[in-house]
């Protein structure tokens, strides 16, 4: 199986060697890199063209305006032609056998996405800590939302079936990531690979670590889970008028942070 590696860049050179040289170690050496820029700085654009040049399977693409996340991991996955695909933010990196691990799953043709635990790493992509909350998940449920990051990295999909079914939200700013968790989700089985197979980098740079957009990080995933909501046509959850719900996120985590809900997930 051939993978596309999808990445969305923008000011993120500096950190990006790393990247490059976890993708060039891969134990799975079918694969192609589509690097779509969000009008970086030409400094950064340079710099990442200098570590990608000479290799035909990086391919770099430039968005004519500066268009935001959505719209360009949605470009992304466009240009994709792999049989499957898998984000990697620039700033952070994949252990060797992350493709071949992915990969694996997918013979199982019930399977149309992975996902697996990850570390949270320093600044230096020294790991930390395993991130506490991945968790292999129940298939098929129609209030799973991802609230408590259950899926996250190192998450690969079938394009063949992202490109049949609502692509990326790509006026999204943020959530991205959640956005398409979701929309999969309800389209097939979802494999958990309990192995780390990817280094998540936290910086004073990154967008999660910003707590100056934490607000419209919040809007728009309240935004993405509002959309998924009326995709499973459920107009009231516990007890509420999806409506009349002001911050989605917050209301469905306590109602589901519950001890009963604790409780009945197990079954």
């Amino acid at each position: 199986m051939k993978f596309s590696i999808l990445i969305a860049h923008y000011n993120n050179a500096s950190f990006f060697m790393d990247c490059y040289k976890s993708i060039i170690n891969q134990t799975h050496t079918n694969w192609e890199v589509i690097i779509v820029d969000d009008c970086s700085e030409e400094s950064e654009k340079n710099a990442l063209k200098k570590i990608i040049s000479g290799d035909p399977r990086f391919f770099f693409y430039e968005n004519t305006a500066n268009q935001g996340v959505g719209y360009t991991k949605r470009k992304c996955a466009e240009l994709a032609t792999g049989e499957i695909c898998g984000f990697v933010d620039p700033d952070d990196a994949l252990y060797p056998d992350a493709l071949q691990q992915s990969i694996n799953s997918f013979t199982n043709k019930d399977i149309i996405a992975t996902y697996s635990l990850f570390h949270i790493c320093n600044e230096k992509l020294v790991p930390l800590k395993l991130f506490p909350y991945s968790k292999k998940i129940k298939n098929g449920k129609p209030y799973f939302f991802n609230i408590k990051f259950q899926v996250a990295h190192f998450f690969t999909f079938r394009r063949e079936t992202y490109e049949k079914g609502e692509k990326i939200n790509d006026n999204l700013t943020s959530s991205v990531d959640q956005d398409l968790y979701l929309k999969l989700y309800e389209k097939g089985n979802f494999h958990f690979i309990k192995k780390s197979l990817y280094m998540y980098r936290t910086h004073c740079k990154g967008v999660s670590q910003d707590k100056t957009k934490k607000e419209k990080l919040y809007k728009n995933w309240h935004i993405v889970l509002y959309h998924a909501l009326k995709r499973r046509n459920i107009i009231r959850i516990y007890g509420m008028d999806i409506n009349k719900i002001e911050e989605l996120p917050t209301f469905i985590f306590k109602k589901q942070n519950t001890l009963i809900s604790r409780i009945l997930n197990k079954f």
